[in-house]
């Protein structure tokens, strides 16, 4: 008997989480960022550096803010991303609590026209985006503002046939595409190149986004491998 089977050799994990019972929160964090964009410069990022238009970005330190609409979504957040690693590595509980997080974290409102480009997150491990208003998109408008992330394995494409134009994922050899909507949390790792496309709707698209790095405290008792 003949064995056989399909297996993917390399992977690259997405997560994504919907907070429940959301719009509460979300209203509450949608006026305090039109607030601070209104307020000036001391809330926003001083030294943009990669190309966008039509969007107000804040500056790093969203997550360190003491308003408690804020503290409320990064508790939420590190708590998804929290529980990604676990199953991910295969930590126990009290690895977890040793693993400390640092980060950068920041909000955009994107108005219509408005685009951010192609660029990766450096010197972090994973990066996160929250969707606080989707801004209702308009539907007649094609690629409207969607999170677009590259398929990281550029080889990949050098030459397609019908032998592999139609695979499906993980095989697939095109970008993967998100359109988000309000309460959407998603996860990836930090070195995938992403852009959002042009975004056209009735209101502001209004995200929130951050960097995550991690040390392990007391490597040696815990034994936590760093190759498996």
């Amino acid at each position: 008997m003949t064995t056989f089977s399909i297996a993917p050799a390399f992977a690259v994990p997405f997560v994504e989480a919907l907070m429940p019972e959301s719009e509460a929160l979300n209203a509450e964090l949608k006026d305090l960022f039109l607030r601070r964009e209104m307020e000036g410069m001391g809330y926003a990022n001083a030294q943009p550096l990669v190309q966008r238009n039509g969007l107000f970005e804040s500056n790093f330190e969203l997550f360190d803010w003491p308003d408690a609409p804020i503290g409320v979504l990064r508790n939420w957040c590190w708590l998804q991303l929290y529980r990604a690693i676990g199953e991910l590595n295969g930590y126990t509980p009290e690895q977890l609590r040793n693993l400390h997080v640092a980060a950068e974290s920041w909000f955009h409102i994107t108005r219509n026209g408005g685009y951010f480009a192609l660029h990766n997150h450096p010197m972090a491990s994973w990066s996160g985006v929250y969707c606080v208003a989707s801004g209702d998109p308009d539907p007649t408008v094609a690629d409207n503002g969607l999170l677009t992330f590259v398929n990281p394995q550029q080889t990949a494409t050098m030459y397609i046939d019908m032998a592999i134009a139609r695979m499906s994922r993980p095989y697939a050899c095109a970008p993967v595409a998100m359109s988000l909507r309000a309460g959407q949390l998603v996860l990836f790792p930090s070195w995938v190149l992403h852009e959002v496309r042009p975004f056209y709707g009735r209101c502001e698209r209004i995200t929130v986004a951050f960097n995550a790095r991690f040390k392990m405290v007391g490597v040696e008792k815990n034994r936590v491998p760093i190759y498996r």
